[in-house]
């Protein structure tokens, strides 16, 4: 049987660790195993900034106090619940309550992430927490 296409074929790659050291993918293993991980976890820099993202402006600013390591759990932890429900879907769509970063309100509102599991670089199994529309 011959194949559709050829290795020689290949234009052009992008890799996990490419994009991790590029900054378009943000390695949240050492706190995913903390949560209960047995894989490494990335969020892509989308998810990061929408829901894990603060810093001192944006706390003074929102008269809230929060850090960047407690939403990052929060994010893992319901990441973590939705990856062990039944199934073998490849891709979990999750929701979590979040304080916006943008404006000056500070209730906490719902937002949607996915979770994606899939082959890395070195074909192991690899976690990705990204925004339900990128992919």
């Amino acid at each position: 049987m011959n194949n559709l296409f050829q290795a020689t074929d290949l234009i052009h790659s992008y890799s996990r660790a490419q994009a991790i050291a590029d900054g378009e993918l943000i390695d949240v293993t050492d706190t995913a195993r903390e949560a209960g991980f047995t894989v490494p976890v990335a969020m892509s820099r989308a998810a990061w900034a929408d829901c894990v993202e603060w810093n001192d402006g944006i706390e003074a600013r929102k008269a809230v106090t929060q850090d960047e390591s407690g939403r990052l759990w929060d994010v893992l932890w319901m990441a973590f619940v939705v990856c062990r429900a039944k199934g073998n879907d490849r891709r979990r769509i999750f929701e979590l309550y979040r304080v916006p970063r943008e404006g000056r309100g500070n209730r906490p509102c719902r937002v949607a992430l996915a979770a994606t599991i899939g082959p890395g670089d070195d074909l192991a199994p690899v976690i990705t927490i990204m925004q339900p529309t990128e992919d």
